[in-house]
This record gives C-alpha cells, structure tokens and sequence, in this order.
C-alpha cells in the first residue's frame, strides 16, 4: 500500500481506552481505523468493576500497601499472589514499585493522579452527553468498610491526602452504616461514604454504547490481530496476522496488557506488567447491594450492576500466558458471603481480565521517542475505565498539535 491510500488513524486497540481516543478523534473530524483481535470491548474493559473512580488518586505504592506486601503473598487466594515461577521475570518490575513509594516520588504520582481524575470526570461527563449514555450513570456514591478500630485508623492518612484535593467523604458507624447497605455482616465496625463516587450500568454495554456514537462521526472497526508495528516521521505501518499491511499517518497504541510487545518493536522499553484480576458476576437477585461496597483490606468490591451483582478485584502478577486461576473468584465469593450473610452464591460467571499496570500506577500517555507519528495510550492499571475519556482527550490532543489540559511530563514513555 502506497503512503498516499495510507489511513489518518490507526488505533490499535478496541477496549475503552481506544474506544474514547477514537471518539474524540471522530469528533474532530478525523479518519479513524480501530484494529482489535476480537471486537469492541470484548476483553479486559467487558469485566472491570464498572466504577468511575474519581476519588482514586492514591498510588498503589503507598506506604500502606508496601506494608501489607508481606501478609498478603503469604496467602496463595489473598489479595495480591505472585506464581512462585513467575517471580524471577517480575522482579525488576516489583523493585520500581517498592521504590516508587518514596515519599517524594508519592507525593509528584499523588499530584499528577489527581489532575488526571478531575479532567477524567469532566471528559467522561461531556462525553455521556455527546454519545446520549448519561443514562447509564448510577451516582450512589461507595462505601468503603472496615473490621476494625485499627484498620479504619490506618485508612485515615489516605483520606487526610484525598481530602486536599477537594475529595468529599464522611466516617459512618451505627445506623448509619447499617441504612447505607442492610445486611452487612456486624464484623464491619466502620465504614466511608464517598457520596460522589459513581458507577456505569454495565462497562460492556457503555463501551459497545460509546463505539456506536464513534461510528456516527465516522469512526471504522477492523477485526485483526497485529503482529508487527514500525514508525518512521512521516508514519506507520502496520502487519497483520494475515501477512497483509496497512499504512497509517498516525498510530495510536492502546492495547492494554499488550502493548509495551508493540512498544518494544518501536525501540521503547516500558515496565509493563498484567495484573490479572478475578471476578464473578452473580444474578441481580443474588444480595440487594445499594451503591459498590470496597472491602480494601481485603482487595476487592461489590458492585451492584444492570446486568447482575459483580463481586471481583484481588491481584495476580502473573504475565499474559498463564492459565486463569479461578480459585481466586471462588475465594472472593466465598468472602463475599460471610461480608453479606444472606448473598445467594448460586448461578455466577466467572471471568478473569489483564489489568496493564505501570509500577507507579500512572499510564503512559505521550508521543513515542522515536516517532511524532506514533502515540501511545495504555497502562492506566485500575483506573483504565475511569480516565479513558480523559485519554481520548489527551490523545486528540497530541495528534492535533494542540497543548493539552494538564502537563503530560508524569505520563512520559521516557520516564523510566
């Protein structure tokens, strides 16, 4: 193919994060191509916990987390396991975690984090009204729940931090707690209500919902694997499974768990790593759960969806190619019963996904070194759902020679 039928766009990815990019692309005017080995939406974004979680500006390599590290690997079902096999290859990738919780390094990912959240929530905003799916919007806010006196006392640093960044929220006990979710388990003595926390009706169905929207301002869908990408100044190109070629003006790289292997065809090393989170969706009559339930101490949520009860998180930093271990949804959901006495466990489906994580917890999201054609998108971890209208934004920005919103230096592919 020669450079003058090469594409404008190509966005190699087709989960949220390459679903917003070619979005707000779309909306400006611009030709894009979505290239995905299996759909829209069909992966990692089909099953995440549904939350847009604004109020999530803490780095995972907070102090408190670092300090957990040790109890929680001692558990094989706990909240964060590491095949013993897979050790050797993570850990230069834990070394960058454990040292990305120096306190001044918190600090500047603390900082950037919550400039990142306030653009996603005016994105995502915007972009539920463009794309006519505010309607799946649920603000009941998350209640966040504690065992014990000790266990609240060590979530308040977190809370003091959050709390300069204008993040509401308010300490329950009592009936107080007990009016915010029924049927809780008295094990839990305390909890925080975070009224402006909110959620989507289904990530599956709002991703599928916003690509709709992209395809009325032109967007296109090709149904591909790509096996090899290359850049020069002037562009991409692109290989497919099938030996064939395509030639873009821009690359947009957002393929989740998958793309520092492109990456790295361009010359880039980036420390990324999957972290394989576990879930089970249960019918909706399963527990009459009011708003999500957080039970950090433990790794994992309840989120109250159209389309069932989703009970899921945990980490597994085990790489893209082992088997699922679903031992780890079955431990939740056996937790999930003792925290909810009356949840009927019965008739769930399992799943598990790769979350792409970056050691300290921000994505990449800036110009490839070696290329102005090619953009790079990914390793958002949790929060992948919750800043992807940002990143579309962001990405729009950098392939129109706009200035962005925020400073882009935290986000650097050359950061590391």
């Amino acid at each position: 193919m020669n450079s003058d039928a090469a594409m404008d766009i190509a966005i190699v990815g087709g989960g949220i994060i390459g679903i917003c990019a070619a979005a707000c692309l779309a909306e400006a005017g611009r030709n894009v191509t979505v290239f995905d080995r299996t759909g829209i939406c069909e992966e990692t974004s089909s099953g995440n916990a549904a939350a847009f979680a604004f109020s999530d500006v803490l780095p995972m390599a907070h102090k408190g987390m670092i300090r957990q590290l040790p109890k929680w690997l001692a558990d094989p079902l706990g909240p964060l396991s590491i095949p013993p096999a897979y050790l050797p290859k993570l850990l230069p990738w834990l070394i960058r975690f454990w040292r990305a919780g120096a306190p001044e390094k918190y600090e500047a990912g603390l900082v950037a984090q919550a400039g990142m959240m306030k653009l996603a929530e005016a994105e995502w905003m915007a972009l539920l009204d463009h794309s006519g799916t505010r309607g799946m919007l649920r603000e009941d806010g998350s209640l966040e729940l504690y065992e014990s006196e000790a266990e609240f006392r060590a979530s308040l640093p977190g809370w003091a931090a959050r709390q300069r960044f204008g993040i509401g929220f308010r300490h329950v006990e009592g009936e107080e707690l007990a009016r915010l979710q029924p049927g809780l388990s008295p094990r839990f003595v305390k909890g925080t209500f975070v009224p402006g926390w909110k959620t989507v009706a289904d990530p599956k169905l709002l991703g599928k919902a916003v690509w709709i929207y992209a395809q009325t301002k032109g967007a296109r869908f090709e149904r591909a694997r790509i096996e090899r990408v290359a850049a020069d100044q002037d562009g991409a190109t692109l290989t497919l499974a099938d030996g064939t070629t395509r030639q873009a003006r821009h690359l947009v790289v957002a393929a989740g768990a998958w793309s520092h292997l492109l990456a790295r065809q361009l010359g880039d090393r980036i420390p990324l790593e999957a972290e394989r989170g576990y879930n089970t969706t249960l019918p909706k009559a399963a527990f009459d759960v009011k708003r999500q339930l957080v039970f950090s101490g433990h790794g994992f949520v309840i989120t109250p969806l159209e389309t069932g009860l989703r009970v899921g998180g945990a980490v597994e930093l085990g790489g893209i190619e082992r088997p699922p271990n679903y031992a780890r949804s079955k431990a939740l959901l056996q937790k999930a019963q003792k925290f909810l006495p009356g949840l009927d466990a019965a008739g769930g489906r399992e799943w598990m996904g790769f979350r792409p994580s970056l050691p300290d917890s921000l994505p990449v999201i800036g110009r490839a070194p070696g290329s102005r054609a090619v953009v790079y998108a990914f390793g958002h971890g949790h929060l992948g759902l919750t800043q992807a209208a940002a990143t579309g934004r962001l990405i729009r920005d950098l392939v129109l020679g706009q200035t962005p919103p925020i400073d882009l230096a935290p986000f650097s592919p050359q950061r590391f």
